[in-house]
């Protein structure tokens, strides 16, 4: 019988006030301010063609929902396009199902794409196809 009564009077004092958990236990930190995600979606012709006038160099990622490689590379790419040394490139993606026409003018015929435009050209400076981490690296180096 002592058993049950200390039980219940262990209950009962941490609903009291005068049990108090540690503050840094129950304590978590946010950050207030949202990453610096500068990978922009493009979602029509119109956009991307602004986007190639409005900026010296255009780095856009041609991707589909379905490719595997293309949501392997997406990090590494979201990643550098917040790097310092590639703070003067305009990181874009489009997804080519939902741009067949802009696919089809851009010329691309395997997921993931990466081309590089320089100076408001619609014809690509640089193009790379496939999820290679070290040649795209190369790539944006040699553009910036």
């Amino acid at each position: 019988m002592s058993t049950n009564f200390l039980r219940a009077a262990r209950s009962t004092f941490r609903h009291t006030t005068a049990y108090k958990p540690s503050p840094f236990v129950y304590t978590r930190h946010f950050h207030t301010t949202s990453p610096k995600m500068t990978v922009h979606n493009i979602a029509t012709t119109e956009e991307f063609k602004t986007a190639l006038k409005e900026n010296k160099t255009v780095m856009l990622d041609c991707f589909a929902t379905w490719c595997g490689p293309c949501k392997a590379i997406a990090p590494l790419l979201a990643k550098h396009s917040n790097e310092e040394k590639f703070k003067d490139i305009f990181f874009a993606k489009i997804d080519v199902d939902d741009l067949p026409e802009l696919s089809q003018e851009l010329g691309i015929t395997a997921m993931p794409t990466f081309m590089i435009f320089k100076d408001g050209e619609m014809a690509p400076a640089e193009k790379l196809v496939g999820a290679n981490p070290n040649a795209l690296v190369a790539m944006l180096e040699k553009s910036s």
